[in-house]
């Protein structure tokens, strides 16, 4: 199975409550990128900063907050800028979080909102599971703790280096509609997430797409 449609049917086993879209029918998009360490650490991608900074798109990091602790100096200039939204991924970024009890889970979502505000003074409000992967048990342990739970409607698949830089634009651009929630990567990880962006977002603002920040619209 490839790793967009792993993504796919893992976001697929979501309850209701998870948020996939965003509301009304207005041509707008939500461009969120993960920022988070898996077994090594991960640095933030500074020439994707620097491209969406240039082009003025607004976009929201869905930060972990080891990644945050291990870039603290990156996080807090990021997080200057106006059109940025940094929300909660977890502290760990452990693969499956349903494995883990209802203490546990609060554990990992406290922990990284404690250490996100700390560096930037932003208090996050909403949530992304990492790789996708939720219940109605572990959904409704986030939401009793205030979040909102947010993820998306098909993957990019940008960590896959075996998918193109060509393939995943296409594939996006022939799939995405108004109100969808883009996915990428903002680790260092994303194999031609600058090259696919740099090509996307002229060509989404061509169709007469405009991007908000989830914040901005939940």
């Amino acid at each position: 199975m490839g790793w967009a449609v792993l993504f796919l049917s893992l976001a697929s086993t979501a309850q209701a409550a998870v948020i996939t879209r965003l509301p009304g029918k207005a041509r707008v998009i939500a461009l969120t990128l993960d920022a988070c360490e898996g077994p090594t650490r991960a640095a933030l991608d500074h020439p994707i900063v620097s491209y969406l900074h240039e082009q003025a798109v607004p976009f929201t990091v869905f930060m972990g907050g080891r990644f945050a602790r291990d870039n603290a100096e990156a996080v807090r200039a990021l997080a200057g800028d106006v059109n940025v939204e940094i929300e909660n991924h977890s502290f760990s970024h452990l693969q499956d979080m349903r494995k883990l009890t209802d203490e546990q889970i609060r554990a990992e979502v406290d922990r990284a909102q404690a250490i996100i505000k700390s560096i930037t003074g932003r208090t996050t409000r909403l949530f992304r599971f990492p790789a996708g992967r939720t219940d109605e048990r572990t959904t409704a342990v986030v939401e009793a703790m205030g979040y909102k739970v947010v993820h998306w409607r098909f993957a990019s698949g940008d960590p896959d280096p075996a998918l193109s830089a060509a393939s995943i634009l296409s594939d996006t651009l022939s799939r995405v509609r108004a109100g969808d929630v883009l996915i990428f990567h903002i680790n260092g990880r994303g194999v031609h997430t600058l090259e696919v962006l740099s090509e996307l977002i002229p060509t989404l603002r061509q169709r007469g797409y405009s991007f908000m920040r989830l914040d901005q619209v939940l």
